[in-house]
């Protein structure tokens, strides 16, 4: 396979994320992380903060690539030429809603696959929601996220 793409809103990156963009990497040349756009939700970190750190936190990895999109992740994936979206699955709730939206997209591009893969134990139950309020609360976040995040949360929350 030549390209993957994973796309989300890494708001911010944690250790979970950086598990899947890994295992990624040795199924394909090419991993694209597509940092989410979405005027939905209110991230803590601005789009470029995302980017930036996960350029940070990917940058022993060959052929990880991070692109900001908006819009359909099918168009997305096809400018990209990527064969198959990544998401991973931390338990069954999660895996209902990556069904479907797998079949949603498979619906706009019949070319285009969805590998779902689960999160291993030790990173499993590990969110970008989590990773905020444990530091928000003081509390060590070492095994939840990498150190560039943690001195970004010290910057963003010291202001």
């Amino acid at each position: 396979m030549n390209t993957i793409v994973f796309p989300g809103s890494f708001d911010p990156v944690t250790n979970g994320h950086l598990d899947l963009i890994t295992r990624a990497s040795f199924l394909a040349e090419r991993v694209i992380v597509a940092v989410a756009i979405n005027t939905s939700k209110q991230p803590l970190f601005d789009l470029q903060e995302r980017c930036d750190l996960l350029c940070s936190a990917t940058e022993h990895l060959n052929g990880v690539e991070i692109i900001p999109f908006s819009g359909l992740l099918a168009d997305f994936a096809k400018i990209h030429q990527a064969q198959a979206l990544l998401r991973g699955i931390r338990g069954a709730t999660d895996a209902d809603y990556e069904i479907q939206l797998a079949q949603v997209n498979y619906t706009l591009d019949i070319q285009l696959e969805t590998i779902l893969l689960p999160a291993r134990a030790q990173t499993g139950f590990i969110s970008s929601t989590v990773v905020k309020e444990v530091f928000k609360h003081q509390g060590n976040i070492s095994q939840l996220a990498p150190e560039c995040v943690k001195q970004a949360l010290i910057k963003k929350y010291a202001k």
